[in-house]
């Protein structure tokens, strides 16, 4: 039944790629029958979908699962898809026939309704699930403050399916379990026998582990007891007091299972998914921005001596250094061995062209050779100077773990107003909590919300100067 699910997905996903292409013809062109040589470029595009749509897990269950996190991860499928189809019409030296505005249109309706209609697909599943259909009846065992809260979380969630049907609390004299009011006809079990026989009996569909990792006996007694049983057994270990990040996860580690602890947050999936939209995004603007960025070049040349490239040596990914990029904004100057002093409000040393650019963030543009070069990325913690780091990492708690993953343009601090000068020990605080907590949440539609912000109120703030 799943098989036959996922094809008639892939049907309709290419289904929908076709008709908006038609629709944006009709809206583009008067005579459609004159430009059938788009036909080419949209069956490719199609077989891109049907080919890595899969890859980025697009069709994999999502019950459960943040549909904020589905979005993104179908726009960032679309858009490599797109890309991966300009490639080869470029190569094929097919691409002047394509006209840019319909390819706007078709790629803005496409996108659109690939997430429109799961979205639509899924509320209508959160609507029957709401009256009692397509349920998964869920056991869990645990007691204490971290089974409360998985329970708690399936209670606050009622779209999910997720439906609490039996709990099993191991040591009932050394802790005990607080039921949610939605599940306060059910029973908690203290005799593990008994519960067993529930689950059989009930032919409940999953089995949660909401342990600490001090409970193995425990957990080992359970798999045991449900070796012969089509039962789901997932383990929710209580990791909190360890993990730097709450989303770590769990990877495959030489064949082996691994929870990480304090490591990158994001999956290699994620990982590799933010690599290649960095680059098509990074390649766009540059090609989009070329005459703002000759125009700027041309300015800051003439408006004092000097390179029009400001170069900093900076640290990235894993703490690997390289060198950033900006339009200079100061007067040429020499700065003590070892020592960096920051720009302050009416600093003499900035110019007025240069004022002007650091208002409105102009100087960062050339970072997007940064990103394009893999230095940088276009969302994520800003780097910071040197010398900054080695002063911060030894007073801020978490700083250094901001270096995870690649820095960014902007970032989930600058959008929340953490920008500019960090005179006082409180304000690089702030600004690495907000950091850290990108990481621990990121996806890929965070990054868009990110992007939009700076866009729509990022380029200009009060602390920029």
């Amino acid at each position: 039944m799943r098989e036959i699910q996922g094809l008639l997905a892939r049907v309709f996903d290419v289904a929908l790629v076709i008709a908006s292409a038609a629709l944006a013809s009709r809206i583009r062109y008067a005579d459609w029958e004159r430009h059938e040589f788009v036909a080419p470029f949209v069956m490719l595009t199609a077989a891109c979908v049907l080919v890595l749509f899969p890859a980025f897990g697009v069709y994999d269950s999502w019950r459960g699962r943040a549909k904020r996190m589905l979005s993104g991860r179908v726009a960032l499928a679309w858009l490599v898809a797109q890309a991966c189809a300009l490639m080869a019409m470029f190569s094929l030296r097919e691409i002047d026939y394509v006209s840019r505005l319909w390819f706007v249109y078709w790629s803005a309706m496409s996108g659109a309704l690939l997430i429109g209609s799961r979205l639509a697909a899924y509320a209508v599943l959160a609507h029957l699930r709401h009256g009692g259909i397509n349920l998964h009846r869920v056991a869990v065992v645990g007691a204490g403050p971290h089974c409360d809260a998985i329970l708690r979380r399936i209670e606050a969630a009622p779209a999910t399916g997720f439906r609490v049907a039996a709990v099993y609390v191991p040591h009932p004299e050394r802790s005990k379990v607080t039921l949610p009011e939605t599940a306060a006809a059910v029973r908690p079990f203290y005799d593990l026998d008994a519960f067993v026989r529930h689950v059989r009996r009930d032919d409940l569909h999953e089995v949660w582990l909401a342990l600490p990792l001090s409970e193995e006996r425990t957990i080992l007694r359970v798999v045991a007891m449900f070796r012969d049983d089509l039962v789901n057994i997932r383990f929710m270990p209580d990791v909190r007091s360890l993990a730097l990040f709450e989303s770590g996860g769990v990877i495959d580690l030489l064949g082996v299972p691994a929870i990480n602890l304090v490591a990158s947050p994001l999956s290699p999936g994620g990982l590799m998914a933010k690599e290649i939209f960095d680059r098509i995004f990074a390649a766009c603007a540059l090609i989009g921005l070329a005459p703002l960025l000759v125009a700027i070049a041309v300015a800051v040349k003439l408006s004092s001596p000097g390179p029009v490239l400001f170069k900093q040596r900076r640290k990235g990914a894993d703490g690997r250094v390289f060198t950033i990029y900006k339009f200079r904004s100061m007067r040429m100057h020499v700065e003590e061995a070892g020592v960096l002093h920051q720009a302050v409000r009416r600093d003499p040393r900035v110019t007025k062209l240069g004022a002007f650019l650091r208002r409105t963030s102009l100087d960062e543009l050339p970072q997007f050779f940064n990103v394009l070069r893999g230095d940088m990325s276009v969302v994520g913690p800003r780097p910071h100077a040197l010398e900054h780091d080695d002063l911060y990492r030894k007073i801020v708690t978490g700083y250094i773990h901001r270096y995870r993953i690649k820095p960014g343009i902007t970032g989930w601090a600058q959008i929340n107003g953490y920008r500019g000068e960090t005179d006082r020990i409180e304000k690089m605080e702030r600004r690495v909590a907000h950091d850290l907590y990108y990481l621990g949440n990121w996806s890929f539609g965070l990054d868009m919300r990110i992007i939009a912000a700076t866009v729509v109120k990022g380029f200009i703030h009060s602390n920029a100067y």
